[in-house]
């Protein structure tokens, strides 16, 4: 028996998912990563669409390459009067983290940003076992 959808999820839901009040920029993709794994080296490409080379930051943090952006924009048009006509902005921000292991740092990655696309090189690199210093109690007596 068909029903209509108000019994299934709810009226609003149905008046919101309607395509008009969809922002066309939440349909992008954001963060999307593709990993290729070389000899020597690993290729990231990470998609961040509507952001510039200044909205992004990467940085290695206690074994983990992070990666985030943060995008404001604020659009205004007015006619002759002075009085809004159109009037939006837009927020955007996302961040991904990969683990790379504690024995790399920032110059082991190169980053290069184009056309909406970060492509990042980390280099393979063994960890060095750790020199295990032999540390001495003192006793007293």
């Amino acid at each position: 028996m068909f029903m209509p959808s108000i019994f299934n999820k709810g009226f609003i839901d149905d008046v919101f998912d309607d395509d008009f009040f969809v922002d066309s920029k939440s349909r992008k993709a954001i963060g999307n990563t593709d990993i290729k794994e070389l000899e020597d080296k690993y290729e990231l490409e990470v998609e961040l669409p509507g952001f510039t080379k200044e909205d992004i930051k990467a940085e290695v943090n206690n074994g983990y390459l992070v990666i985030s952006a943060a995008h404001n924009e604020n659009k205004e048009e007015k006619n002759s009067e002075g009085r809004y006509i159109r009037k939006e902005r837009y927020t955007g921000q996302c961040m991904r983290s990969f683990y790379v292991g504690n024995h790399l740092n920032e110059e082991d990655i190169k980053a290069k940003f184009e056309n909406g696309i970060l492509k990042l090189e980390v280099s393979k690199k063994e960890a060095q076992p750790k020199v295990e210093e032999k540390k001495y109690i003192q006793i007293e007596g």
